[in-house]
């Protein structure tokens, strides 16, 4: 997932975290904070709660930051994305437009293990959803990635033609006519129907370059 640029990067972004307690999650939260978990056992052989909770909708500075914690004490924060150290491996944590796309632990052998959501979070409900409807979970899943398939199909043409009408790029390229031309109603309803579905599959963790908007991702 991570250069030797991009780790090295990553790295040097994480501070010392100040010690302060872990808040509970709250019920208001689902789309401007993530939280989740890792029982990971150490050197002494006892095992510790591992938790990383990420700020969606930024710090002050409007950059979305993470913070790393230890049997519910802050032990490092960074800016995303973060590569946080613990016992036998990292923490990786990348986010996309949408919610997370990765938060897994990487052994030092190079085994992934995503981290658990927390119970009351939006990212655990929906894992609770899995567990309890598997169907239902997989239709909704099934149904998100349609939804961006259509989307992708039909909205790529028309953003061309509308890209290759600009003077610069019709001199250089040419134009482009699309054979699709739909009404703005039906635009505007896939346009959020495609945020609705690829919102949902943050909440899995799920991405794709493609569908979930990598395309014009700077970070991919």
């Amino acid at each position: 997932m991570f250069s030797d640029w991009k780790r090295k990067r990553a790295t040097r972004k994480v501070t010392a975290g100040d010690g302060h307690e872990l808040k509970r999650y709250r019920w208001w939260q689902p789309f401007s904070r993530a939280l989740f978990h890792l029982r990971l056992v150490e050197g002494d052989g006892v095992q510790h709660l591992w938790s990383v909770d990420v700020k969606l909708w930024g710090d002050s500075d409007g950059e979305v930051v993470a913070g790393l914690y230890r049997d519910g004490r802050h032990v490092a924060q960074s800016k995303l994305p973060a590569l946080f150290q613990a016992p036998g491996g990292t923490i990786e944590v990348v986010t996309s437009g949408y919610g997370l796309k990765r938060c897994h632990f990487v052994s030092a052998e190079g085994r992934e293990q995503q981290l658990v959501p927390d119970p009351g979070s939006a990212e655990g409900r929906r894992a609770r959803l899995h567990w309890d409807r598997p169907g239902l979970s997989r239709f909704i899943g099934i149904a998100a990635v349609s939804i961006l398939v259509v989307a992708l199909v039909l909205g790529l043409p028309q953003i061309a033609e509308q890209l290759t009408s600009i003077p610069p790029i019709a001199d250089r390229f040419g134009t482009f006519s699309s054979p699709i031309h739909l009404p703005s109603w039906l635009n505007i309803s896939l346009v959020v129907a495609s945020l609705v579905a690829s919102t949902e599959r943050a909440l899995r963790l799920r991405y794709n370059w493609v569908l979930d908007g990598g395309l014009f991702d700077g970070d991919d």
